[in-house]
């Protein structure tokens, strides 16, 4: 007979998965996505099971709703694989280094903290990746703007915000891709409906930056120069390579569907390589007296392995280096595992205990977000890790903002608003450790000044308090969903039965 949980049943699974992850992060530092993190999902997953099973029900019915589960997740699955092959072919066609290269010319000295918001977002849009962005330019970055004179706090406030817009806004990236998974949305609704909250955010950002820096009158910057040959030297930069990120976003606009879309961007990336930078398919392929096998073997790796090109400047190199579908793997496997967890929480209804005790008091769309927010920020303080705090609290809260009819871009977009942006901000967090350490700034020192990052969550508490465009379902759609949840509670029934 079964038994309904109480709410510490739910709270023990995620009491040992936050131990794991603790672990995780004193013995494998920020290693943890190869694995370690994943592992720690399964032991959870484990002890979620055991207690699913006290409470009376059966195996079969509980890996019935974990393969349901995962299988809701295989759309953004396809997607991360061909993102990571858009980006290698992307990368070796020199479409991501004219971007960069552009975007380094507007760097404008009068108006320092406000060019590097806007380099630091356009390279992290370019390449999905707030590490690699402030690995690389950001250092650059920083090194111009203390000789400038500017304190090395703000100009880390400056590159962190920019880059983690980008990384917030970018398809590249896996957080861009793991939050719509989480919530039950696609990748392009997620990201169009991320404006809302986030333009507004940005907006301020920048205009705050401005105002702090508008008294200075800085002259110079050698280390843009050396980039910007570095990069012109290294590759054909041109104007017409612009075409296939203009491609791609015009077959989104026509609302192509997501798979087709980037798979002909990642073959306009291929094409484009072929024609603009043989020098590069050469390298990459190591094949120098035939190019249409050199083309083959060059396309063929930028889209299924790491490609890293090298321009002669080392520091430059981390920024043209991508890992293709392989790269993606880790992510993939978090996905999967996070999925398993879901699924066996869901099971016997362990996180909708959890839920019902934290927004039984969020009466309204605002309080309702709030509550996400809050549970992000906990898991990125708790569990020291951005994927967790987007991973858990969107499988926590899917059902519910289901059943109150929102769809389902709206906890995505707030997963994103909170769970990416604040984990930059926490000291203890592999995100915020990791910038520290590159950036040679403390997480306390630069995170007053990663105004992006501050703002973004009370954005989007804001935006839902006022009730600005709230999607929600359709009468027909509400229908739809209570039956599904009939047919489960009937597959239940049948398990038992059986």
């Amino acid at each position: 007979m079964r038994r309904q949980p109480k709410i510490v049943h739910g709270i023990i699974p995620i009491a040992f998965l936050i131990l794991f992850l603790t672990l995780n992060v004193i013995y494998f530092g920020d290693d943890t996505l190869s694995g370690a993190n994943q592992i720690a999902l399964l032991l959870a997953s484990t002890i979620g099971a055991a207690i699913a099973i006290s409470l009376g029900h059966k195996w079969a019915y509980i890996r019935e709703i974990i393969v349901k589960t995962i299988g809701s997740s295989m759309p953004s699955i396809l997607i991360l694989m061909l993102i990571g092959a858009l980006a290698g072919t992307w990368m070796i066609s020199g479409v991501v280094p004219t971007l960069i290269y552009y975007g380094l010319k507007i760097l404008n000295p009068k108006i320092f903290l406000f060019a590097t918001v806007i380099i630091s977002a356009l390279v992290s849009l370019a390449t999905g990746s707030s590490w690699s962005t402030v690995a690389t330019i950001g250092v650059a970055l920083l090194g111009i703007g203390n000789a400038l004179g500017y304190n090395h706090a703000i100009i880390a406030g400056a590159i962190i915000s920019g880059a983690y817009f980008g990384d917030k806004m970018s398809p590249l990236s896996d957080t861009t891709n793991l939050a719509p998974a989480m919530a039950g949305t696609d990748l392009f609704t997620h990201v169009k409906y991320m404006a809302v909250t986030t333009v507004p955010s940005i907006s301020i950002t920048l205009i705050i930056f401005l105002i702090i820096g508008f008294g200075y009158h800085p002259e110079g910057a050698v280390e843009v120069d050396s980039t910007l040959n570095s990069l012109k030297s290294t590759f054909n930069i041109t104007p017409w390579l612009l075409l296939v990120p203009i491609f791609l976003i015009a077959v989104i606009i026509k609302k192509t569907p997501p798979l087709p879309s980037i798979m002909l961007g990642t073959l306009m990336g291929g094409i484009f390589a072929l024609i603009f930078q043989p020098h590069i398919v050469e390298q990459v392929s190591g094949v120098s007296n035939s190019y249409a096998e050199a083309g083959y073997i060059a396309v063929m790796k930028s889209m299924f392995g790491k490609v890293s090109v090298d321009s002669g400047n080392a520091q430059l190199n981390e920024l043209l280096t991508t890992r293709g579908m392989i790269g993606m793997l880790n992510t993939i496997w978090l996905i999967i595992t996070a999925m398993i967890f879901g699924g066996v929480m869901e099971s016997a209804g362990l996180l909708v205990k959890i839920t019902e005790s934290i927004i039984k008091f969020a009466k309204s769309t605002g309080s309702l977000v709030g509550s996400v927010v809050a549970s992000c920020l906990f898991f990125n303080v708790t569990a020291s890790d951005q994927y967790i705090s987007i991973v858990v609290p969107g499988r926590m809260f899917a059902r519910t903002f289901r059943k109150r009819g929102y769809k389902p871009e709206l906890l995505s977009r707030t997963l994103e608003d909170s769970g990416t942006v604040t984990s930059v901000l926490i000291p203890w967090n592999t995100c915020g450790a990791t910038q520290a350490a590159v950036l040679g700034v403390p997480t306390f020192s630069y995170a007053p000044y990663a105004f992006f990052n501050i703002i973004s969550p009370f954005m989007s508490v804001f935006i839902a308090s006022i009730g600005y465009k709230i999607r929600r379902f359709s009468d027909e759609e509400m229908e739809a969903i209570r039956q599904e949840e009939v047919e489960e509670q009937n597959l239940e029934l049948k398990f038992e039965q059986d």
